[in-house]
């Protein structure tokens, strides 16, 4: 039976699936990490220390710390869907601000002013702007400034964790590869049998 076997494509399902499963047990390990991520960013929104605003890069390590900068000019203002403190729905209002970095060079950060129920965007050319860092990254104001309402603060919660789902999505392909290359063997051992046509 084993000498009817093809082995180069055997040995490439076997590969693969092998990869699959390896691939869907880092996804779990990727899991555990996004878990402690997640709870080391809940810890931080207890924090009252500021940071600096991160003007490059993702900013992770600072995401849900206090920040504040200086906004020396808001380039453009657009509005972006957003919910208020209270839940409410509506438009967050959403500033490209010039800055000066550390090193006293041009740069630009995002600035999520307030809240507001109509796309009508505010007339608000800069200044000093609190808040939280939030994933982008980007600054929530607060307190709101432009003579808008306060966003909802960002919340770790909301980052998604779906590395078991990829993991499960690994392990499938897996099962699925072997199951069709045993199917393929099986047609191909039956034509094998099948009696030479007169």
């Amino acid at each position: 039976m084993m000498r009817h076997i093809p082995l180069i494509p055997t040995t490439i399902v076997i590969l693969a699936a092998a990869a699959m499963v390896g691939l869907g047990f880092w996804q779990i390990g990727r899991a555990d990490e996004k878990a402690a991520l997640i709870a080391s960013y809940e810890t931080a929104t207890g924090s009252a220390d500021p940071v600096a605003f991160p003007l490059e890069g993702e900013g992770e390590e600072v995401w849900f710390r206090q920040s504040a900068l200086t906004c020396e000019n808001a380039i453009a203002i657009e509005p972006v869907a957003g919910r208020a403190a209270n839940g409410a729905k509506g438009w967050a209002m959403r500033a490209k601000c010039a800055v000066i970095g550390v090193d006293g060079a041009g740069a630009e950060a995002l600035v999520d002013l307030g809240f507001a129920r109509a796309l009508e965007v505010p007339d608000w050319n800069g200044g000093e702007v609190t808040g939280v860092i939030a994933p982008g990254p980007r600054l929530i104001a607060a307190p709101a400034v432009g003579g808008l309402m306060p966003l909802a603060k960002p919340d770790p919660k909301d980052l998604p964790n779906n590395h078991i789902a990829y993991a499960g999505q690994w392990f499938f392909f897996a099962i699925t590869a072997l199951v069709i290359y045993a199917f393929a063997l099986k047609a191909r051992a039956a034509r094998r049998r099948e009696p030479p046509s007169a």
